[in-house]
């Protein structure tokens, strides 16, 4: 089978309101997608190799693998 996730480098946001565009959409993923990796939430962002890290040990695969 295929494991799939979304890694993106996003900024929380803290408005409180949930009505944010893509706040709402990343919601509506999330339920689509496991694990849905967000920069704001790991403290790395892209280009950073320890991203890719630690998107591979949550996938529990090898990079070549993907």
């Amino acid at each position: 089978g295929f494991r799939t996730c979304i890694l993106t480098n996003s900024f929380l946001d803290d408005s409180g309101s949930g009505n944010f565009p893509p706040a709402a959409l990343r919601r509506r993923l999330r339920s689509q997608f496991q694990p849905l990796l967000e920069s704001c939430r790991i403290g790395m962002s892209k280009p950073d190799p320890g991203i890719y890290r630690h998107a591979l040990e949550q996938l529990q695969a090898q990079p070549q693998e993907v």
